[in-house]
Formats: structure tokens, C-alpha cells, sequence
């Protein structure tokens, strides 16, 4: 018949759930660690615990050697001869034991010791029962009632262990009360020091995957697939689901008739917002869907090897896409698994211009490049803010004339100048430059003179014939060269 300690050694056991023998032997450790410290020896100490009369033993074990001079240490070692006084059928290599007395003499302090010992003992076997039994159990959903809240740590009962939940685990929408029963998620089980070892979780996405398992008939017999889930506890959640039968809606299914499905998923979460959306293989289709309530112009897969996709929406529906602190934009990234850059209509514009002017800028050649223009007339054009052959290129005659000491003839010059030198990039033809030509010398009077000429030769040949009659015959009577004269003096004396 077992003793009363052994007894109650079997209920501790039954309760903690671990195996007896480690309680037994949780108890002869306490009690080697107290004879140890009663008789201050260093002797190799063993206890043991007779089962049927619950007396406890100490023996100090001491390894027999053959012969005195292979005795290193008398208090771990024993010769042959000095062993069989003690028991005569010692042998060389076995074991003796020596009683040790413990009975009344350990005293109070060598109890509480021993106590000491046994409680550690009994919670390290408890912690490793735990973690036995729940190491294989992480991310399964389990009913837990809460036991107690300690600080920001709600504490719940498993049935057969303790369970802590973190704040960090918690939905901000959520608060418990002890006694209640709630469904959590096994997150991760540690062999901590001391407390629970389990961690749960309410925040996880698979609490959320669950509920609708259990809500969602289409769901549990996998006619309709939950192929990704982002969630922000307390915020957001969006799910994307995949029907396998052409014939079944899957974001139907899952919303319900008159949304009663998702809306009791959604009390079950305390008010947390749930976005439902359709699963799309293609990373376009499927970020556009992902991004809603928001409606995107385009998407441009960026990097495919890095998962990188860029998103354009209009002006209007950005703060949209981004969501609140970036929360619509940050879940669609977690549900595709790319990342996504978000723009509007105006920031690409502004972009693509940004690359323009860099492109172009890129390939500016300086106006010192154009062979046939000199130094001052480059100043010039320089002082009016043109320092490139392509800019120079793009101005119009008007535009150039309109510049200080740039008359038509200087036009003309840089015309051809510009002209000759794309010909030459292009290898064709250059056209030799005029001579005589100062830069920035105006002649301005000289095409004055000659286009009322001919304007007046137009105007007398549509009008009147006896009007151009008088007019050339005035004309043949003034002399040539005295018009020149005229016509050029007046033009040096204005320059």
C-alpha cells in the first residue's frame, strides 16, 4: 500500500498534470540538496523515497577502486578491501553506498530548502508539460475563459494551462471582463521563468480566417477559398477569397444575404471594418481591387523580380487610396505581398516633365560648339539667356531680332551657322557662311528702302496702270548710284 506522502505526491501530480516520478524525484533532490548543506561535505549524495512506507533515505556513493594508490579523492573513492567491511559482496567498479542519518536532524532551514527545491522542480516539469502540449498547437483557435488581468496582460484559463495576451495581441476596440469566454489564437508558446508560457492572440489574421470558416458554409467545404489575409486589429481588415465553382460568387458568399454573414463576423470583432475582395492571379487586376473603396487610373508593374508596382490614381481619390495614416495603401501591400508606390494624375506629370528636363539637359551642347559664330556675338546671345545650340535652334527670327545688336542679316548669319552644324552632325551639305557681315551690324534702313519699292509695285499693278507707268518712269530718271549712296549713309550715321 502506498504512503500518505506518496499519495499526495500523485495529486500534485494529477493536478499539474506531470508525470509522478518527476514529482519523486523533484523531492529526493531537495532532499540531497539538505543533507549536503546539514553535514557541509562534498561527497556524492543520492536520496531515495520508499514508496510503500514514504520514508526517504540519503546514502553517500563513493566509486570502488582496487588498489590505494588509484584513490584520488577518499571522499569519491573507496579501495576494495575497505568496501567489503562494509558489504561483502563489493566488486572493483561498482558503487557503495553509506547511510546518511536524516531523520530529525535536518531541521527547519533544511526543510525549507528542500520545499524550495520542490517547488522548482514541480514548475519546471510544469512548463515543459505546457510546452509539450502546445508547441504543436500554434495558430489553432481555442476557447479560453479570462481569469484575471494583470496590468495591460489579460491572463485566460486554457483548461489545462494559463494563457497570457499581450497588449500588443489586443484589438483597441476590445475589453474583458473575468469570467468571459472568448475564441483566441494561439500565437506562441514560450519557456519563460516564470507566468503562462502560452501567448494568445486576438489580433492575429487567423482569428478572423476562423469566423468566417464558421460563418461562411462555402467556406468550410471549400467551394470558396481564403487565398490571402491583412489585418490591422481594431482598424481594418481586408481578406481576399477565390471561389473554385464558376457558378458561386465568392465575395457574395462571405457577405451574405443582406450582409448578415460579414455582419456577424463583425460583432464578434467588436466593430472592426472588413474589406472583402475577389482574388486575381494578375498583381494589376488584383491591386486595383485590393486598393478599393479608391478607384486607380493604372497600374505599372515596376520590378518583377523585386515585386515592385507603381499606382496612379486621380487627384481626387488619393487621400482615398492611402487611407487613413497610409492604412487602405499599407493593408493592399500586405495582401498582395508587392510593394506599391502610390501616386496622383499631378505628381506623375510633374515626374514625367522632371525626366524631360533631365533628358534634355543631358544632350545640351554648348553654343561655343557652332563653328562660324564668334565670341561676341555668343556673349550676346548668352547675355539674353541662351547658352545652347538647341535653344538657339528653337527661337524664331523675331525672337532673335528682338535681342540688343541682332539685326536680320546676324539672323541670317546664325541660321545657317546652327544649320551647318546639325548638317554636320547628320554628315550632309554645309552652306558657306555671308561675308561681310558684322556681328550684330544693322541694315535695317537698306530693307527698308527696298520693301516700299516693292510694295508700291504691287499696289500700282492691282490698282491703277497709269499710276505704275508714272511711277517707273520716275523711277528711271533718278541714277543708280546716287541711290545707294543715299540709302546706305543714312544707315552708318543710325548705327
Amino acid at each position: 500500500m502506498a504512503s500518505e506522502l506518496y499519495n499526495t505526491i500523485d495529486a500534485l501530480s494529477r493536478e499539474k498534470g506531470i508525470d509522478p516520478q518527476i514529482v519523486v524525484s523533484a523531492v529526493e533532490d531537495a532532499i540531497v540538496v539538505a543533507t549536503r548543506k546539514y553535514y557541509k561535505t562534498q561527497e556524492n549524495l543520492r536520496a531515495q523515497l520508499d514508496k510503500d512506507t514514504g520514508k526517504i533515505r540519503a546514502f553517500a556513493v563513493k566509486t570502488i577502486v582496487e588498489a590505494p594508490e588509484q584513490v584520488e579523492d577518499p571522499s569519491l573513492q573507496v579501495t576494495v578491501d575497505e568496501a567489503r567491511k562494509s558489504d561483502p559482496g563489493a566488486e572493483v567498479g561498482g558503487e557503495l553506498q553509506i547511510p546518511k542519518p536524516t531523520e530529525g536532524i535536518l531541521g527547519r532551514i533544511a526543510a525549507q530548502l528542500a520545499k524550495q527545491v520542490i517547488f522548482q522542480k514541480v514548475r519546471e516539469a510544469e512548463r515543459d508539460t505546457v510546452y509539450n502540449e502546445y508547441i504543436g498547437r500554434v495558430g489553432e483557435i481555442v476557447n479560453a475563459s479570462v481569469k484575471r488581468i494583470e496590468g495591460p496582460d489579460v491572463i485566460f484559463d486554457l483548461g489545462k494551462a494559463e494563457s497570457r495576451m499581450p497588449r500588443k495581441e489586443q484589438s483597441r476596440l476590445e475589453s474583458f471582463a473575468i469570467g468571459e469566454r472568448v475564441r483566441v489564437v494561439i500565437a506562441r508558446v514560450e519557456k519563460a521563468s516564470k507566468g503562462p508560457g502560452v501567448v494568445v492572440s486576438r489580433a492575429a489574421p487567423e482569428l478572423v480566417q476562423h469566423l468566417f470558416q464558421t460563418e461562411v458554409p462555402e467556406i468550410y467545404d471549400g467551394t470558396v477559398v481564403i487565398r490571402a489575409t491583412a489585418r490591422e486589429a481594431g482598424e481594418r481588415t481586408k481578406i481576399a477569397v477565390l471561389s473554385k465553382d464558376k457558378e458561386v460568387d465568392a465575395v457574395g458568399a462571405c457577405v451574405g444575404m443582406k450582409g448578415m454573414r460579414v455582419q456577424s463576423i463583425i460583432r464578434e470583432l467588436r466593430g472592426e471594418k472588413i474589406d472583402i475582395i475577389e482574388y486575381h492571379e494578375d498583381p494589376v487586376t488584383f491591386a486595383e481591387k485590393a486598393l478599393q473603396p479608391a478607384k486607380v487610373s493604372r497600374v505599372t508593374v515596376i520590378d518583377p523580380s523585386e515585386k515592385h508596382l507603381e499606382v496612379v490614381v486621380d487627384d481626387s481619390q488619393l487621400s482615398l487610396a492611402i487611407g487613413k495614416k497610409g492604412q487602405n495603401v499599407r493593408l493592399a501591400a500586405k495582401l498582395l505581398g508587392w510593394k506599391i508606390d502610390i501616386k496622383s494624375e499631378e505628381e506623375k506629370r510633374q515626374e514625367v516633365e522632371e525626366q524631360m528636363a533631365q533628358l534634355t539637359s543631358a544632350t545640351a551642347t554648348p553654343l561655343e560648339s557652332v563653328e562660324g559664330l564668334g565670341e561676341g556675338l555668343v556673349e550676346k546671345l548668352k547675355s539674353a539667356g541662351i547658352s545652347t545650340v538647341e535653344a538657339l535652334a528653337d527661337m524664331t527670327p523675331e525672337q532673335l531680332e528682338a535681342i540688343e545688336g541682332i539685326g536680320p542679316k546676324t539672323v541670317e548669319k546664325i541660321s545657317v551657322a546652327v544649320n551647318n552644324y546639325f548638317a554636320s552632325l547628320e554628315g550632309g551639305e554645309t552652306v558657306a557662311l555671308p561675308e561681310n557681315e558684322g556681328e550684330g551690324v544693322s541694315t535695317e534702313p537698306a530693307d527698308t528702302e527696298t520693301a516700299p519699292t516693292d510694295q508700291v509695285s504691287a499696289e500700282t499693278t492691282t490698282e491703277d496702270s497709269a499710276v505704275t507707268a508714272e511711277h517707273n518712269a520716275a523711277e528711271e530718271s533718278v541714277p543708280e548710284e546716287p541711290a545707294l549712296d543715299e540709302t546706305v549713309e543714312p544707315a552708318e550715321k543710325n548705327e
